[in-house]
């Protein structure tokens, strides 16, 4: 499962579905189809203010030797050597507009955040169903309103993640992923600084600092049906508790939980087979 945005196409940033590290069998080198997904969700973190979309989605399922794209992430893998490896991670946050807490305030642009990730499986059982992983990424972070791109900073999200495959063999996948945020200066301020053009006498003037930013703890379930439809859901919860810009007038909710839940069908697919861990 991996924390990743927002489709594969529209559905990888939005929603962060398990994948589980299992036996290989032979699938088509390329799949294509079509979608619907509905999530709920803050505006950004620590706003108590939340949003619903109910979108249709394309995906895209590519299994390449280095590149590999499926619902859950993009992964471009950068070397691999026996429990160790170091791929693309992929983040990013949707647009924060409108807001009741920020009026008055320049809207949030969506970020995108791409960076390595260092991997190390540290279990996995006999039959490869379960795996156990600690993930290590660092993403720099880029906001734009795609008229001009800005950096905004960078963050270094270590994870612990395990994996069940097809639980009692009903081909259900679980995914459990958690751990610590930190951040840059750069990153907290673009999300809660209050320049003293902005104060208000509710609203005072604010400067955020680097450093920890929360954690995050994702549950996720999926399972892939042999006509081609795939179904997946996720809860997310979320803490700034203790996070150096949790005095921020702008954090409203130190703590509060996303959902998410999508279906897909497949629409066309590859005549070209290769051998790939199931996804």
């Amino acid at each position: 499962m991996r924390n990743i945005v927002r489709s594969v196409a529209v559905v990888t940033p939005l929603v962060c579905f398990p994948a589980a590290h299992a036996q290989t069998e032979m699938k088509p080198e390329w799949e294509a189809g079509a979608g619907i997904a509905a999530i709920d969700f803050p505006m950004y973190r620590g706003s108590n203010e939340r949003r619903f979309f109910l979108l249709p989605i394309p995906y895209f399922v590519y299994r390449g030797e280095t590149l590999q794209i499926n619902r859950e992430r993009v992964r471009g893998l950068i070397f691999r050597k026996d429990s160790v490896e170091m791929d693309i991670s992929v983040n990013g946050s949707v647009p924060a507009q409108g807001s009741v807490a920020r009026q008055g305030m320049p809207d949030l642009n969506p970020t995108l955040e791409v960076g390595p990730s260092l991997n190390v499986h540290l279990y996995y059982s006999e039959d490869k169903k379960t795996n156990f992983d600690l993930r290590m990424p660092v993403r720099g972070v880029i906001a734009s309103d795609f008229k001009s791109v800005q950096s905004v900073g960078w963050v270094f999200q270590p994870q612990l993640a395990v994996d069940f495959r097809d639980v009692e063999q009903s081909g259900w996948n679980i995914g459990l992923v958690g751990g610590p945020i930190y951040a840059d200066r750069r990153y907290h301020q673009y999300f809660y600084n209050v320049d003293p053009q902005y104060a208000t006498a509710t609203r005072p003037q604010y400067t955020a600092s680097g450093g920890y930013s929360g954690a995050q703890f994702i549950v996720a379930s999926s399972k892939r049906y042999q006509d081609g439809h795939w179904i997946g859901g996720f809860m997310k919860w979320d803490s700034l508790n203790g996070a150096v810009f949790a005095d921020s007038p702008l954090v409203k909710s130190k703590q509060y939980f996303t959902i998410g839940f999508a279906v897909t069908w497949t629409i066309d697919k590859s005549d070209k087979m290769v051998e790939v861990n199931n996804d």
